[in-house]
């Protein structure tokens, strides 16, 4: 399954082509709760042109393409990443720096 996962993810990373999505992934491995309007906004005061929309569909395929986030249902859905795949996660940012 982590092979499955690792894979997904190094080819989502290798169609990163201005590092929004690893930008993306940085922010998730901070270990707290998001919602999309909040991770729009970080990504915007680091200097990412994205609309919130763009953040939404891009949070979407993270949790149904490559199964890494859990969602906090409620008034505002909050996505995390799961726990179990932060190491993993923080290791393939990494190589793609």
């Amino acid at each position: 399954m982590n092979g499955e996962v690792e894979s997904r993810l190094r080819k989502y990373l290798e169609r990163d082509k201005n590092g929004l999505r690893r930008e993306l992934l940085r922010v998730l491995l901070e270990g707290k709760k998001f919602t999309t309007s909040e991770i729009h906004d970080i990504l915007s005061r680091r200097g990412y042109s994205i609309s919130p929309r763009g953040v939404s569909a891009m949070v979407g395929l993270i949790s149904a393409r490559l199964g890494i986030l859990k969602t906090e249902l409620g008034e505002k859905n909050r996505y995390y990443l799961k726990s179990e795949y932060a190491d993993l996660v923080r290791k393939i940012v990494e190589e793609f720096e």
